[in-house]
């Protein structure tokens, strides 16, 4: 019986496809479609919003976050939840931020992959798949050692792997 139960639970180890999303961005051209970036980028998505605390806690590691990777093929994407468009330019002004910011007011987005509070944050890898779902605080060193094996460039052939 205990087999069984282990050869049904195998399957859930694979990461859960990232639903598709579309939000109109408050600073930058257009609108911010995912599934043009799969494939090509890694994203991090940060539902977030100005009223919340550890959210204007975090604001500045999260631009360095930006900084740091938007170069190595990673996409960063905040999304302010029950929020307005005033208090969300605000916010990004305030903490000088400069990372692709849209608006879920009604949580459409956001409960489409299981906001239970902000900060919540989710990455992607270039395949769809959401390999990592922070609810709660995501520090830079967290958030790095999560993106770094991400973005590594693959081995090339005929080279020896380091475990």
């Amino acid at each position: 019986m205990a087999l069984g139960w282990l050869l049904l639970a195998a399957p859930a180890a694979a990461a859960p496809a990232a639903p598709a999303f579309t939000v109109t961005v408050l600073n930058g051209p257009g609108p911010f479609e995912s599934r043009s970036h799969i494939g090509k980028h890694v994203l991090v998505v940060r539902f977030q919003a100005s009223w919340c605390k550890v959210c204007n806690e975090e604001a500045s590691g999260v631009e360095r976050i930006y900084q740091k990777y938007r170069t190595r093929g990673v996409e960063l994407i905040a999304v302010h939840v029950q929020d307005t468009e005033a208090d969300t330019r605000h916010f990004l002004e305030a903490h000088k931020a400069t990372y692709p910011t849209g608006l879920d007011p009604r949580l459409k987005v956001a409960n489409r992959f299981g906001l239970r509070g902000t900060p919540y944050t989710v990455i992607i890898n270039r395949r769809g798949e959401m390999v990592a779902r922070i609810h709660g605080r995501s520090d830079e060193a967290r958030l790095s050692r999560i993106l770094d094996p991400l973005v590594k460039p693959p081995a090339r052939k005929g080279a020896a792997r380091s475990q």
